[in-house]
């Protein structure tokens, strides 16, 4: 998969708290002249509920989005390097959290202007998160478990400083770390020795 594609779905399950919240705040329930075996009446609650339903679809997406990550971790790891230096940055997920998602749950979610401006604004946080490569701030990914270090690695053709490493497991100094690279500075930590 190119890295492009792969940082487009992490940003969309990044996204996946907030159409989780979009569903909450905008989920209208049907009345009760709602009959389960009428095809209309499912047209209805579908139109009045077109934001729910796209966010549905979106969630679906980043559980797929999810999955298609986990299988890109499964593949071949690269020599393994030594960490000479490590810094927790775990804090990233909640800065991506506080400052992205939580602001966004405010818009009107009956106006089509701001519907259209949120829709705008989610499109260039998007490029912007892809370009600057803070795929990994995901708080998504926080959720499921991973957790994120800054290290200064000595790999086999010399050493690597500040380069960002996202693992499931507790990384300490002086370990020994089988890896697959997701990007030039970026790293997954497969299976710590």
């Amino acid at each position: 998969m190119s890295n492009n594609f792969r940082k487009v779905n992490l940003y969309i399950l990044s996204l996946g708290l907030l159409f989780m919240f979009f569903i909450i705040i905008t989920i209208k329930f049907p009345d009760a002249n709602f009959n389960i075996k009428e095809f209309q009446d499912w047209k209805e609650i579908v139109a009045l509920n077109i934001i729910s339903v796209v966010c549905l679809i979106m969630l679906i997406y980043s559980f797929f989005a999810y999955k298609e990550f986990e299988f890109d971790l499964k593949g071949a790891t690269d020599i393994p390097f030594e960490v000479k230096k490590i810094e927790s940055i775990n804090y990233e997920h909640l800065t991506f959290l506080a400052t992205y998602i939580i602001p966004l749950i405010s818009f009107d979610f009956e106006s089509t202007r701001q519907m259209i401006v949120l829709g705008l604004l989610l499109v260039v946080m998007g490029v912007i998160y892809i370009k600057t490569d803070l795929f990994y701030a995901n708080p998504s990914l926080a959720l499921l478990g991973f957790h994120i270090y800054k290290v200064d690695g000595d790999f086999k053709n010399g050493n690597r400083d500040d380069i960002v490493v996202i693992s499931r497991e507790k990384i300490i100094l002086g370990q020994k770390i089988s890896y697959i690279k997701l990007d030039d500075r970026i790293y997954y930590a497969k299976g710590a020795k």
